[in-house]
């Protein structure tokens, strides 16, 4: 019987639209829990979802049956709604309209996973736009400083 077989973990980012810090501590946990279920509800396996205020970071193995892009577009859009509903002061709650998706060795899984649980700390000494331009520039990747920041 033939089998596809595929194993892509990818490390997903994303922001609150300009940055705002609408994620709270209180709220965290529960939007966390909210993303992996998105996630895993499109056949997806995820590690570990985290962040602070203004982002949230996904370690994710891809299904072998959907894109990218169609997973990040489910994850935005979903919670997006969901979060709306959760307190007034939210209702006009979006997230941003990029995002970042790197890919991984399977190897490198557990460093990720730490690196997204330290995610409090770690934003104590870098902001979020010095750590995603470190992503951009470490994988090589060209942008436009006018449209990464929406």
């Amino acid at each position: 019987m033939p089998q596809s077989l595929a194993f892509v973990l990818v490390h997903i980012i994303f922001s609150t639209k300009d940055r705002a810090p609408l994620i709270t501590s209180a709220l965290q946990p529960e939007l966390h829990a909210y993303l992996s279920t998105v996630a895993r509800n499109v056949n997806c396996e995820c590690y570990r979802t985290g962040g602070v205020e203004d982002h949230v970071h996904l370690a994710i193995r891809l299904a072998r049956t959907i894109k990218i892009a169609e997973l990040i577009e489910e994850l935005k859009t979903s919670s997006s709604k969901w979060i709306k509903t959760k307190a007034p002061g939210l209702q006009n709650f979006a997230w941003q309209k990029g995002y970042g998706a790197f890919s991984l060795s399977p190897n490198d899984r557990e460093d990720l996973i730490k690196y997204i649980d330290r995610q409090k700390e770690h934003h104590e000494k870098v902001t979020f736009q010095e750590e995603y331009r470190r992503y951009l520039q470490a994988y090589g990747m060209d942008f436009d400083e006018r449209y990464v920041w929406d």
